[in-house]
């Protein structure tokens, strides 16, 4: 699995991102092109970037004022391929746990939308978990971010994971991500074994106590009961 390393905090503004991987700030500052310059070295100056396995879309759903349908809520904010971008992003966005209630951070790969009826998500699910806290830890967060931009949710081949999503609530916020498939026809039970196994992973990731529990629900499960909290198909 790919791992994305971390890099220092400080922010890194969106135009010091060079398009060109031999940008001039880089060589300008260095003396020559010739030398690779990453932005673990300098997070200012650098002259190569960390292509990541797929590209990614991060999205945000803000506080609805009075009655407003969802897709008048739901915004696309911007997408990313590289690590570099990703902090770049990162460090220039509101953190979650200063986010207004009924505000949602989603993180899906390029191309899938964030919503249960998206023909890549339709026949799919998503693991959560509900903290009963009102701000959202942002270092839980970040991991979570990060394990999903480094392919460490899944093996590769399972093609699986989708996307990732913070939900803050008046009285609590949960953290979600969402699945391909929900364990259902031929391959029912090895894709539930796959689900399991990534839900493991996803638990690890939340930092849980031992006796904390991790839910899966079918998309077309919530979608039927006309909630969210549709009753789990299975934990771990």
């Amino acid at each position: 699995m790919a791992q994305v390393d971390t890099m220092p905090k400080s922010p890194v503004p969106l135009d010091s991102i060079p398009i060109d991987p031999n940008g001039d700030d880089a060589s300008a500052s260095d003396g020559g092109a010739d030398k690779i310059i990453t932005v673990f070295h300098d997070p200012e100056h650098f002259n190569v970037k960390h292509p990541l396995a797929h590209d990614w879309t991060l999205w945000f759903t803000k506080p609805p004022s009075g009655k407003q349908d969802w897709n008048e809520l739901l915004k696309e904010v911007i997408s990313f391929d590289t690590v570099e971008e990703f902090w770049g992003i990162y460090n220039n966005i509101t953190p979650a746990s200063d986010l207004a209630p009924k505000s949602d951070y989603h993180l899906f790969k390029k191309g899938v939308r964030p919503e249960w009826e998206d023909p890549q998500n339709r026949h799919g699910g998503r693991w959560a978990y509900t903290f009963k806290e009102r701000k959202p830890n942002d270092e839980i967060w970040l991991h979570v971010l990060l394990a999903a931009i480094g392919e460490q949710l899944e093996d590769e081949g399972d093609n699986e994971v989708m996307g990732v999503v913070v939900n803050l609530r008046k009285s609590f916020y949960r953290i979600c991500l969402w699945t391909r498939t929900a364990g259902k026809g031929a391959s029912g039970g090895q894709s539930k074994n796959t689900l399991e196994k990534i839900g493991k992973r996803f638990k690890e990731t939340l930092m849980l106590r031992e006796g904390e529990v991790v839910e899966f629900m079918g998309h077309s499960d919530s979608a039927n009961s006309g909630s969210s909290r549709a009753r789990a198909k299975f934990a771990v």
